[in-house]
């Protein structure tokens, strides 16, 4: 029985009763109803999913635009690294 716990029992369902509470704890500050977040589970993954996108497209944007910047100044650092180490 342990082994398909991950260990002993009983601290084992400790834990998942604190992690449980500590998840509910979350949901009620957010104003999530476990309820309607099962009923609407499909609806609620493609939220997650399009959340999930949609940082990663705002994301793309900061990074693309730091790039700019930050890749020929460490290539010129490179260069000059790597310049400075032939001739010592």
């Amino acid at each position: 029985m342990e082994k398909m716990f991950g260990g002993p029992i009983v601290p084992t369902l400790f834990r998942l009763a604190l992690l449980s509470f500590i998840v509910g704890l979350i949901f009620a500050v957010f104003g999530i109803d476990p309820v309607n977040l099962w009923r609407e589970f499909g609806t609620t993954i493609q939220q997650a999913w399009k959340l999930v996108f949609e940082a990663i497209e705002w994301g793309a944007g900061y990074a693309i635009l730091g790039a700019i910047v930050v890749l020929p100044v460490w290539v010129i650092y490179r260069v000059l690294t790597s310049v400075t180490r032939t001739k010592n």
